[in-house]
């Protein structure tokens, strides 16, 4: 079994690719993908995510502010009532992205906070994202004593001593398709250093399809090429690979009524 620990379903393409939400949930339950969790980015598009997910008991959701959509409409109330949903299990996509907005740096680390601390209060994990804001990131964590909820850094792409610093906090390491891509040497090497049990696997659909995939829209099915490379880097099976990460994403989003066997 697999789960995808990271996918935004509500912005796959139904139009063209897939004739509606069934048709991804059953191509992912034909690859053995038997959970999904999908992310979500602003408060404003919560809802119609909320809505196409609600058929299906194997999807769960995340509420939170995008670190590029910290310019969207925002209000400290309504992302409150949405984390006490029972289907969010998670809180984010929040953090700093350094590399594409820079220009709201100052704006980016106040909503990450307020993430935070909603986090610790409410007790749900966060789902991070991070680009070129290592030290800041890992500062805020910190700060907001963030190791008592715990959480995921986002589709890795950091240095192992990041990593490190991370699972200090408790938190998880989560592999998506570019642990796949050639030039990926460095996250090649991360992967290959840190134990099965620290690490989750995510697609980020629809964005970042693995190989053999690339160049087109990611899917939650395609979660099973980065638990098969993730095999092949760290010599085990492909089935230990998505026993152990599938474990991982109980332990962390469900791990106070956690069953998992």
């Amino acid at each position: 079994m697999f789960i995808d620990s990271h996918s935004h379903l509500d912005k796959l393409d139904y139009s063209n690719l897939h004739s509606g939400i069934d048709e991804v949930i059953e191509k992912a339950k034909a690859s053995n993908v038997t959970d999904i969790l999908s992310v979500g980015v602003t408060l404003d598009a919560f809802p119609h995510m909320m809505e196409l997910i609600q058929p299906f008991d194997n999807v769960y959701a995340s509420c939170g502010v995008h670190p590029l959509d910290v310019e969207s409409q925002f209000s400290l109330e309504r992302l409150y009532k949405f984390a006490s949903h029972s289907r969010v299990v998670a809180i984010g996509e929040t953090g700093l992205d350094y590399h594409y907005q820079p220009e709201t740096k100052n704006l980016q680390k106040l909503r990450f906070e307020q993430h935070v601390e909603l986090a610790v209060e409410i007790d749900k994990p966060l789902i991070i994202h991070t680009r070129q804001a290592r030290q800041d990131t890992l500062d805020i964590l910190r700060a907001g004593n963030a190791k008592k909820c715990q959480g995921v850094i986002h589709c890795f792409t950091e240095d192992l001593a990041f990593a490190k610093a991370a699972l200090d906090l408790g938190f998880y390491i989560s592999i998506s398709g570019i642990v796949t891509f050639k030039q990926a040497t460095e996250l090649k090497e991360v992967v290959k250093a840190l134990p099965l049990e620290c690490l989750l696997i995510e697609t980020d659909s629809p964005y970042l399809a693995p190989v053999p995939h690339r160049g087109k829209q990611n899917q939650p099915a395609y979660v099973v090429e980065v638990a098969s490379y993730i095999a092949q880097l760290k010599g085990v099976s492909v089935a230990e690979v998505g026993l152990k990460t599938s474990k991982n994403f109980h332990n962390l989003f469900f791990r106070q009524k956690n069953s998992y066997e």
